[in-house]
C-alpha cells in the first residue's frame, strides 16, 4: 500500500558539507576482444556490461544467435567474472555452460557464433569515495559504503530514474529515501508503493488513482500515489514484481510524464522523480519474459547496488552500537559485536537489527539460539542431483559441480554453526574466498 514518510528528518550535513575523494588503486585491467559478425573490436571492461543483441546494451553483439540481453560481463578485484542472464544459447566458457564465472586471462567467452577474448594487464583504477561515514539515514564508513554514497550524490543531482539493486534487508528504502533527501525534491513529498504487497487490480487505483464510478463502489474520486507525490519522489519498492498488465501504464508514465487514474479517459500531467527498487535480477527477467525489456531500460537509467553486509564488515561495529541504543552493558556489546562478526548474516542488515533486539530483550543466549529462515544453518541440508541425459556432459558437469558447491558451502556453514573463519578453515579455503561462494550459492 501507498505510503508518505512524513516523520521528521534529520537535518543535512553530508549534502553541502561532504565531497568525494578519489583513491588511485592497483587493478587488473581487462580487455575483451569481441569477434562476431560486425568485425573485430577491443574493449577495456572497467565497470559492469550488458552484453546483447539489444541496441540498448553496453556491448552490442551483432550475431542472431545471441539473446537480446545475453550475459553480464564486471570487473571486480580479482578478475572478469561472466554472469550469463538467462540467454536461449547459452554463455560458454573455455567450451563449458556457465552460470556465472570468473575468466582466465586468455580465457574465451563464447555467445552464439560471437566471441570475447579476455587479457588481463596490471594498472590501476580510480576510485570515488564519499568523504564521511554517513549519507543522511544511511550509516557505514566502510569502503563499499562510501562508494556508495558518492554514487548517490551524483544520482541526487539528477532528475532520471534510478534502480536502487540489493539482496533482501540491505536497506534499499533507505537508499531511495536518502536519494530523495539529498535532491533538490528535498522537502517535498517521499511516497512509497510496494508493488508485492497487492493484486494488479488494486495495484492500478494505488498507483494511478481512480474516477467516482469507475467500478462498484467506486463512490468518489480518489487521487493515487503518483499524484500524492506530486513535486516530489515516487519510490516503486519490488519493482520486479510488478504485473505484466501494469508494465506498459508504468512505461508511459516514464516516458511521458502523464498517466490516467482508472475510468478517466484524459491523461495528467505528473511531476514526480521515480526511484525503483528489487532483489530480482530485472535483465534476467527480461530475457526471460516476465518483465518488459523497454521498461527495464527506462528503469535502469542510473544503477545503485547496495552492498550486502558480509561485503561491509568493517560496519559491524557502528550498526550493532546504533540499533542497540545504549540498551546494553560495554561488555555485553564487545561480547555481542564478538559473535555478530563470525555469522554469515544471509539477511544482511535486516538481520543483525533483530539480532541485536533479541540480544536487548532476551540477553546474548537468547540472541544467537534464534536463526532466521535465511540461515543456512536453520535449514537441514540435503543432497539430490538428478543427472539429465537430455543436455551435453560439459554442462551436467557444471550443473554438477554448481550443485555439490551450493550444498558444501550450506552444510559447512551449518557445521560450523555460521562461524566463516572457522568454516573456512575446515574447507582448507581463504576466508574471503568462502564469502565469494556464499554469494555465488544465494545469487
Amino acid at each position: 500500500m501507498a505510503r508518505e514518510l512524513d516523520d521528521e528528518r534529520p537535518e543535512s550535513t553530508q549534502t553541502g558539507l561532504g565531497h568525494p575523494t578519489v583513491r588511485r588503486e592497483p587493478a587488473i585491467v581487462a580487455t575483451v576482444t569481441v569477434t562476431d559478425g560486425g568485425g573485430v573490436r577491443a574493449v577495456v571492461v572497467d565497470e559492469v556490461l550488458v552484453v546483447g543483441a539489444s541496441n540498448e546494451v553496453a556491448l552490442v553483439l551483432r550475431d542472431p544467435k545471441v539473446s537480446r540481453l545475453h550475459a553480464e560481463l564486471a570487473s571486480r578485484a580479482d578478475g572478469l567474472w561472466v554472469t550469463d542472464l538467462g540467454s536461449k544459447n547459452g554463455t560458454w566458457l573455455e567450451g563449458i555452460r556457465v552460470g556465472s564465472a570468473l575468466v582466465p586471462n586468455g580465457g574465451t567467452i563464447r555467445l552464439g557464433d560471437a566471441t570475447l577474448v579476455v587479457g588481463y594487464r596490471k594498472g590501476e583504477r580510480q576510485r570515488e569515495l564519499w568523504a564521511h561515514p554517513r549519507f543522511h539515514r544511511l550509516r557505514g564508513g566502510s569502503d563499499p559504503m562510501r562508494a556508495l554514497y558518492a554514487r548517490l550524490a551524483r544520482c541526487a543531482a539528477s532528475e532520471a530514474t534510478v534502480l536502487v539493486r540489493g539482496e533482501t534487508g540491505t536497506g534499499k528504502e533507505l537508499v531511495a529515501e536518502a536519494l530523495h533527501d539529498a535532491s533538490p525534491r528535498a522537502g517535498m513529498p517521499f511516497v512509497v508503493v510496494d508493488c508485492a504487497a497487492m493484486p494488479a487490480n488494486l495495484l492500478e487505483a494505488e498507483l494511478f488513482g481512480v474516477k467516482r464510478g469507475a467500478f462498484t463502489g467506486a463512490d468518489r474520486d480518489r487521487p493515487g500515489a503518483v499524484e500524492a507525490a506530486e513535486g516530489g519522489t515516487l519510490f516503486l519498492d519490488e519493482i520486479g514484481e510488478l504485473p505484466i498488465e501494469l508494465q506498459p501504464k508504468l512505461l508511459r508514465l516514464l516516458e511521458t510524464r502523464t498517466f490516467r487514474r482508472l475510468g478517466e479517459s484524459q491523461h495528467r500531467k505528473a511531476d514526480v522523480r521515480i526511484v525503483c527498487a528489487t532483489h530480482r535480477d530485472l535483465r534476467r527477467a527480461a530475457t526471460e519474459g516476465t518483465f518488459r525489456e523497454d521498461l527495464y531500460f527506462r528503469v535502469a537509467v542510473l544503477v545503485a547496488d547496495v552492498p550486502p553486509l558480509r561485503e561491509r564488515l568493517d560496519d559491524l561495529s557502528s550498526l550493532v552500537a546504533h540499533f542497540a541504543e545504549s540498551r546494553l552493558a560495554p561488555a555485553d556489546l564487545d561480547e555481542l559485536l564478538r559473535r555478530a562478526r563470525v555469522r554469515p548474516w544471509p539477511g544482511n542488515v535486516r538481520e543483525l537489527r533483530n539480532f541485536v533486539e533479541r540480544a536487548v530483550a532476551l540477553g546474548l543466549t537468547g540472541a544467537s539460539t534464534q536463526r532466521s529462515a535465511g540461515d543456512p544453518s536453520a535449514t537441514p541440508a540435503t543432497f539430490a542431483f538428478d543427472v539429465p541425459d537430455d543436455r551435453p556432459l560439459a554442462e551436467v558437469r557444471q550443473r554438477a559441480g554448481d550443485h555439490v558447491e551450493r550444498e558444501y558451502v550450506r552444510k559447512v556453514l551449518a557445521r560450523f554453526d555460521g562461524n566463516v573463519t572457522r568454516a573456512a578453515e575446515h574447507a582448507g579455503i581463504a576466508r574471503q574466498h568462502l564469502h565469494r561462494l556464499m554469494k555465488r550459492s544465494q545469487g
